[in-house]
């Protein structure tokens, strides 16, 4: 039976008594010491011999040495103080997607002044250095920076079944569609703590092919606002939208919306019922876009809806043209036999959009030019500024409702969990005491 090991304390102690009879004892005599040692501490020999011979193990208020921490850093401050910067005009992504679209964002800010060389600590080296770091480092580095805050919405799908049956389902094994223009469609509530009242919505599309990403601000879900956030959407996507793919909400799945996707020639489908992988593409834009970019606070006004719709305009062109992501393309099994998901090397929707060819001449150089005239440093300053007054506008107003919310909640769980109330007067002991007596009689 395997010994218990004693605590640090007693083997330092142990230590300290053995030690210097270990030095000066003979062959024989050190086999007879380890043995000793072992079965007071419970280590093994091997351990044992260690500690009797080391000059750092086993003693007392000695501070050791970790002498990786001692290596000189490869890349020097000025170019950690360049990378966290840069990761901040991005919009702090993760280090595989700041090292993919790494080369286009310096290129793009020197070209428009953002950065300029040996000016503010841009230099060659410095340069050289922040394009040579890897994903891994850039992780690293960005760690202690990286956002802290998570929060949490609900949902306010409600299922429309009157056409649901007749509209075609498209499942998340399906197969991919090969070119651009099938989108998944959803609409994320801005609701904050309640879905009472009326409250905006942002409509949700995502290109399945190249992840191009359109986002509307609505006044609510009704069918009028959600065809006129199509036709905005459609007018503004640079190419041809070929179908539609939403959930079960009754703000897609109505005549209205149907009607107008027949006009249109657009082919509709539908995902299953509380299947939200049937959509995971727009599913994950609501949570790295829409709800990183436009919190979960209460957007019911005007103003608010106005500055919402200026932020998505904004967060769109950044995401399209400049931000990197990356698509499963198969599967593999990793050394211990596990399934493990392949992804290909991440690259912006724009590009991924180029390289279809479904685009003519001139639209590829219309685009080309239109990225070349975006500074992505200045779109980052403004989604930060409409981010600001959207914080200004709604913050204070969500909190209060989210007390009142909280403190509904609390009465309706000590009604719930305190049951009856029963007197204790004696007026009713003593009815309830004869009432026992003279049903006793009775019997």
């Amino acid at each position: 039976m395997k010994k218990e090991v004693v605590s640090m304390a007693s083997r330092i102690e142990v230590t300290g008594q053995l030690k210097k009879a270990y030095r000066q004892a003979t062959k024989g005599e050190k086999s007879d010491i380890l043995e000793t040692f072992c079965n007071s501490t419970g280590l093994s020999r091997s351990t044992a011999r260690r500690y009797l011979t080391s000059q750092t193990l086993g003693r007392k208020k000695f501070l050791r040495m970790d002498r990786r921490q001692n290596r000189a850093d490869k890349y020097s401050p000025a170019a950690k103080e360049k990378l966290l910067w840069l990761w901040r005009v991005m919009c702090m992504p993760c280090g595989k997607y700041l090292v993919a679209a790494r080369a286009l964002w310096v290129a793009t800010l020197e070209e428009h002044g953002e950065l300029v060389l040996n000016h503010s600590g841009w230099t060659e080296s410095v340069r050289a250095e922040v394009l040579a770091m890897s994903a891994a480092t850039v992780d690293r580095y960005l760690k202690e920076e990286r956002g802290r805050l998570r929060l949490k919405g609900i949902s306010a799908t409600k299922p429309g079944a009157l056409l649901r049956n007749s509209i075609k389902i498209r499942k998340a094994g399906d197969e991919m569609e090969a070119e651009p223009g099938f989108f998944e469609v959803d609409t994320v509530a801005h609701c904050g703590p309640t879905l009472k009242g009326e409250f905006a919505r942002t409509l949700s599309l995502t290109d399945v092919h190249t992840g191009w990403i359109h986002l509307e601000a609505l006044r609510n879900n009704a069918h009028v606002h959600i065809r006129s956030a199509l036709d905005r959407a459609f007018a503004t996507i640079p190419y041809q939208v070929q179908g539609l793919d939403c959930d079960n909400g009754s703000e897609f799945i109505n005549y209205d919306v149907i009607r107008w996707a027949a006009g249109k020639d657009i082919y509709f489908t539908r995902a299953r019922p509380y299947k939200k992988n049937d959509q995971a593409h727009v599913e994950s834009k609501n949570n790295h876009v829409v709800r990183r970019y436009g919190f979960y606070y209460r957007y019911d006004t005007e103003e608010e809806r106005t500055v919402l719709a200026a932020l998505w305009k904004a967060v769109c062109l950044k995401m399209n043209y400049f931000t990197a992501t990356k698509k499963p393309v198969g599967w593999t099994s990793d050394a211990a036999g596990r399934r493990k998901r392949v992804y290909d090397t991440p690259r912006t929707p724009v590009e991924r959009l180029l390289d279809a060819g479904v685009l003519s001449n001139e639209q590829t150089q219309d685009l080309l030019t239109f990225r070349a005239s975006l500074n992505p440093a200045l779109l980052t300053r403004d989604i930060l500024r409409f981010q600001n007054t959207l914080t200004g506008l709604a913050k204070s107003k969500t909190e209060q409702m989210t007390a009142v919310v909280e403190k509904a909640k609390s009465r309706r769980l000590d009604v719930q969990h305190s049951g009856l109330t029963v007197r204790s007067d004696s007026s009713f002991a003593l009815n309830l005491s004869e009432a026992q007596v003279d049903r006793s009689r009775s019997i």
